[in-house]
């Protein structure tokens, strides 16, 4: 049965018992922390349901008036009086419930629009850690469905379960106040409604969770096979049938689940509309009695509608009240999770008194660090060189060697364990973190574009920057034939993640808008291997004025690169085994030979 504003009986699911979160003081401290500011538009938001819900039961208690006074009385003067009175009753009624629902709405959006924001900045300041260890998916979910519920929690199951119990309360009291003996049956009728609501609800709850795990699974599906790369990969395979006969097996078990859904939902109906029937005649029959047989003066006809009318309203918010524990621990479940993320420590942050030097140089050096996610596996172990002002190093070693960590170690994307990394001397903690990232300049492996236009993108280094500018990067990065080329120019849209561009152009665009950055220390992952040679050709011409005069670090792919050099280092295991320069590295017999002859020495012989 459903009430004003309420929903079916629901049970918790077996996961749902186990990790049930434990209520504490400060839990719900934490949870009042936000509903503090609007706490006055809150209470009296509740303060009309409480109204709204003692108003509702007026129009029923005047019934009985019109019946005994208007049409038995004869009275009809009294009549229309009495119907004036019931409906503006209801429309003030009506009115308190528009009221209480904007109250509601707000309060309820100005808390979760204050819990994504919280959110939001709190996630900015975590570290690089932070979003390799956990699930994006997770992520978003907390910032959107978790907090999102929230509204709900607010809106829906604080002022459902007020709204319910001051219903059920209002009509309890009035019934009590009409005829004590016909409202303990119509009392006693309750177990009789909860029993098969509660047993026919186990029995829809159970399907609707078969139900939702069916569409997740054929969201599943569809979310991969019906992305770019995973309808390609679908045409690539000749998967097309299997993947149709997998969708329709799904949908075929989602079409059953519903129909048994749909007639659990009948025999529900049935059950309800049963004792919510009996419930009315057994109150006409002990009325009946009363009037009739036992001549009892203090009741009359209208007396037993009115207690008709009271009956039906007190059933009505009984099995949504049922529901409330569930509901208060699937709201303090959301809360805990929302607390968790919140609570997570941020591990790169400012020193209340950090540096914001006049001037760098660019002087990078790493003495003795050490870096490691977890104890059991260190990654970076004494690590300790120095890269001069305006001087390119070279970074080369085999897969999982640790040179992606070392550059994320330069931005602080992570800290060191131990040791130091310092730029002209400075420990880079001891610097001011927005000071030190406008200073680097990053490409990255894999070039990451929103989903804008070019000149949205290029944008994104410094806003303030001019079409001249803007033009004259995209030339600097070989870049600019192409965005003269497209009818949109620099307001072309590249697409989700630059999906319209090849791996090249996006390569070469995120390099015009590191020149755009124009920052003192470079840091590039020369990833050229999937590239063809024209398109490398293009990439290594832009890198030049990208590195020219500044401090710079560069995981190296290619031989012409670590030839160009000043300074080689040669990673292997989280060590630097080797370094020097190209000739005297490989007369040293050793890892960097192993490399050459491996990895640089193809390359060179397939020019």
């Amino acid at each position: 049965m459903i009430g004003r504003g309420g929903r079916g009986f629901r049970f918790e699911t077996e996961e749902e018992k186990q990790n049930r979160p434990k209520v504490t003081k400060k839990l719900l401290a934490r949870i009042f922390f936000y509903l503090g500011p609007y706490w006055p538009r809150l209470a009296l938001s509740l303060l009309t349901i409480v109204v709204a819900a003692v108003l509702d039961v007026f129009p029923s208690i005047l019934t009985g008036r019109m019946i005994d006074d208007g049409f038995i009385g004869g009275d009809f003067g009294l009549l229309v009086l009495l119907v004036i009175v019931a409906a503006g009753v209801m429309v003030a009624s009506s009115l308190l419930g528009l009221l209480e629902n904007y109250l509601n709405t707000s309060v309820s959006q100005h808390i979760v629009q204050d819990m994504k924001n919280s959110m939001y900045a709190h996630l900015q300041q975590m570290s690089q850690r932070f979003f390799t260890v956990n699930k994006q998916g997770d992520i978003i979910t907390r910032m959107t469905g978790d907090i999102g519920g929230v509204q709900g929690v607010i809106s829906g199951t604080l002022t459902r379960t007020v709204s319910n119990v001051a219903m059920l309360a209002a009509s309890i009291i009035a019934m009590v106040q009409k005829n004590w003996l016909l409202a303990l049956v119509g009392i006693a009728i309750l177990p009789l409604f909860i029993l098969p609501t509660k047993s026919v609800g186990k029995r829809r709850w159970k399907l609707t969770m078969e139900s939702q795990e069916k569409h997740d699974e054929a969201n599943q599906q569809l979310n991969e096979t019906m992305s770019v790369s995973g309808q390609q990969l679908v045409k690539i395979f000749t998967k097309e049938e299997e993947e149709y006969e997998k969708y329709a097996r799904v949908n075929e078990q989602i079409r059953k689940l519903s129909v048994k859904e749909a007639m659990a939902g009948r025999w529900f109906r049935m059950a309800i509309g049963t004792f919510t029937n009996l419930g009315p005649m057994l109150i006409y029959l002990i009325g009946g009695i009363l009037i009739l047989k036992q001549g009892n003066t203090n009741l009359t006809v209208g007396d037993v509608t009115v207690m008709v009318t009271l009956l039906t309203r007190m059933y009505r918010p009984v099995s949504a009240l049922l529901s409330v524990p569930v509901d208060f621990s699937r709201a303090m479940a959301l809360f805990t999770r929302i607390f968790d993320y919140l609570d997570m420590p941020v591990e790169i942050k400012n020193k209340k008194d950090a540096i914001i030097p006049t001037s760098m140089t660019g002087v990078l050096a790493f003495d003795q660090v050490n870096f490691s996610f977890n104890p059991d596996k260190t990654i970076l172990k004494d690590v300790s060189f120095v890269v001069p002002a305006r001087n390119m190093t070279a970074i080369v070693g085999p897969s999982g060697s640790g040179k992606t960590t070392i550059t994320n170690l330069v931005m602080r994307l992570y800290d060191v364990t131990d040791g130091s990394v310092t730029i002209d001397g400075l420990d880079v903690r001891d610097l001011d973190l927005t000071y030190l990232r406008q200073q680097i300049g990053m490409v990255t492996q894999e070039a990451y574009l929103f989903n804008g236009s070019i000149r949205d993108n290029l944008l994104y280094a410094r806003g303030d920057a001019t079409e001249a500018q803007l033009i004259h990067a995209c030339k600097e990065a070989n870049i600019y034939s192409l965005v003269e080329s497209l009818p949109q120019g620099l307001d072309t849209l590249v697409g989700n993640r630059g999906v319209k561009l090849s791996g090249g152009e996006k390569q070469r665009l995120s390099i015009a808008r590191v020149i755009l950055k124009d920052p003192r220390i470079i840091i590039f992952d020369e990833a050229t291997s999937s590239l063809d040679s024209i398109t490398e050709n293009l990439i290594q011409e832009a890198i030049e004025p990208l590195l020219k005069g500044r401090t710079s670090l560069v995981i190296a792919h290619r031989l012409s690169t670590v030839m160009a050099a000043d300074q080689i280092l040669v990673l292997h295991e989280g060590r630097i085994v080797e370094a020097g320069h190209h000739q005297e590295l490989l007369e040293n017999d050793g890892i960097y030979k192993e490399l050459y002859e491996t990895q640089f020495k193809k390359v060179l012989e397939s020019v």
